[in-house]
């Protein structure tokens, strides 16, 4: 259940080319969440907001180039490391099609931050929807443990990496 907010400089693309963009920024990260871009239902739920910096600044000074900004919002769980990775990479190459600018030319331009929002802080239809109810909803109800199993898999990464072990690691 993708969320994006992509932070675009008015006329930095074509408008095809930032068409075409948006489109595949929804695609790597239906993708990213494990779900099939193909989907009717995965982007009948994916929303992606346009921002138009009014300036981008670097160093005090307006910026020559166009720079990008693109946040990614995903239900907790719903990345590991690797999909993380995966996606601030074809974020930065879509970008770079889209610019039609080599890979190594604009990747400084380019600053993707995933972002993982708290399981019961994602708000949809009026109600908090935790993960599991987000991957029953997009992969089947009877595949609702696998959200569940997700979440557990990743709160086990945090607590590892925080140095966390449970009693019964003991």
């Amino acid at each position: 259940m993708p969320m994006i907010d992509a932070f675009i400089p008015e006329h930095a693309l074509t408008p095809d080319a930032e068409a075409r963009l948006l489109k595949e920024l929804t695609d790597i990260l239906i993708r990213a969440e494990g779900y099939d871009p193909g989907s009717s239902n995965a982007q009948r739920i994916s929303v992606l907001h346009l921002h138009r910096p009014a300036a981008v600044f670097v160093g005090g000074e307006p910026s020559k180039l166009p720079r990008y900004r693109i946040i990614p919002f995903a239900p907790e769980g719903q990345y590991t490391d690797e999909s993380r990775a995966t996606v601030v990479r074809e974020i930065t190459e879509a970008v770079a099609r889209a610019e039609n600018t080599p890979f190594d030319e604009i990747a400084p331009r380019v600053w993707v931050f995933p972002t993982e929002v708290p399981d019961g802080q994602w708000g949809a239809k009026g109600i908090i929807l935790r993960l599991p109810d987000i991957h029953a909803m997009l992969a089947g109800e009877d595949r609702r443990s696998e959200g569940e199993e997700r979440l557990a898999r990743r709160r086990s990464e945090k607590a590892l990496g925080l140095g966390i072990v449970r009693a019964t690691d003991k």
